[in-house]
C-alpha cells in the first residue's frame, strides 16, 4: 500500500491509497487533480473516504463518480447524500485487507470522522501538523477530546491531514511558546521543504506532541484559549 499527496485547490491535500491497479481516494476536494493522477498511474478509483461535509473536501466526489462506476462512498451522517455506505463512532471495516477504524473528532463539523489504517491516520480537517481545525461549532469540548484520542496513538501514527497549514501553525506555535526547541527545529525543516515546494506531510504522533500545542493542553479552558489566540493569529 503506497500513499500519496495530491495537492488541490489552495492549500488542500487529496490523498490517494493506491496498490498496483486500484486507488483510495480521501476527501476529494475537486475532480481534476484526482483523475489526472489516476491517468497518469494508470489506475482504476476504488472507493472514496470522506471525513466531513465541507466542500473543499468533497466537491469532487460528483465528478468522480460519474468517471468510475461502482465506487463505494464511506463518510458520516452530514455527507450521507454522497455516501453508499455511512459510518460513525467505533464502526470498523475491511478495505484491502487492512481493518479501517472510525473515530469521531469533532468540533470542526459536528460530525467529523478521522480513518485509522493500523498505523495511517487521514484526520481531515481535525488534526494539523503543529494545529487543529477552526472550532466552528464552538463545542471546544468535543474538539479536545479530539485530541485526547489522537494523544492516545502510538507513536508512530502517521498524520494524513487535509492542509498544507504546518509552517503558519509552526509559526503560531513559537510565539506561543519561543523556548520550545523541536518547534525551532522543525520550522525550520518545514521551511525548507516548502522552498523546495515539498509537502511537510505526514507527520507522526511523536512529533506532534513535542511540537503541537493543541496536543498538549492540558483542559477544555486551555485548549479554547490557544484556539482563540491561533483564530487571530
Amino acid at each position: 500500500m503506497n500513499i500519496h499527496a495530491i495537492p488541490a485547490l489552495n492549500d488542500n491535500y487529496i490523498w490517494a491509497i493506491t496498490d498496483n491497479e486500484r486507488a483510495i481516494i480521501v476527501d476529494p476536494g475537486e475532480a481534476e487533480p484526482v483523475l489526472t493522477f489516476l491517468q497518469d498511474n494508470q489506475l482504476t478509483l476504488d472507493c472514496i473516504l470522506l471525513t466531513h461535509h465541507h466542500d473543499d473536501h468533497i466537491g469532487g466526489v460528483q465528478d468522480l463518480t460519474e468517471k468510475f462506476d461502482a465506487v463505494t462512498i464511506y463518510g458520516p451522517t452530514e455527507v450521507s447524500e454522497l455516501t453508499t455506505i455511512t459510518v460513525a463512532d467505533g464502526d470498523c471495516f475491511d478495505l484491502w485487507d487492512q481493518v479501517v477504524e472510525v473515530h469521531l473528532t469533532a468540533g470542526h463539523t459536528e460530525g467529523h470522522i478521522s480513518y485509522l489504517m493500523e498505523e495511517e491516520l487521514f484526520c481531515g480537517d481535525a488534526l494539523f501538523s503543529g494545529g487543529c481545525g477552526r472550532v466552528f461549532i464552538k463545542d471546544y469540548d468535543a474538539a479536545y477530546q479530539g485530541m485526547q484520542y489522537f494523544n492516545a496513538l502510538p507513536d508512530s501514527v502517521r498524520i494524513y491531514a487535509g492542509h498544507e497549514y504546518t509552517l503558519t501553525n509552526l509559526r503560531f506555535a513559537e510565539e506561543i511558546d519561543p523556548d520550545n526547541q523541536a518547534i525551532k527545529q522543525t520550522k525550520e525543516e518545514v521551511e525548507a521543504l516548502r522552498d523546495n515546494k515539498q509537502p511537510t506531510l505526514p507527520s507522526t504522533i511523536g512529533v506532534e506532541r513535542k511540537i503541537n500545542l493543541f496536543m498538549t493542553a492540558d483542559s477544555v479552558e486551555q485548549f479554547k484559549e490557544l484556539r482563540d489566540q491561533r483564530d487571530n493569529f
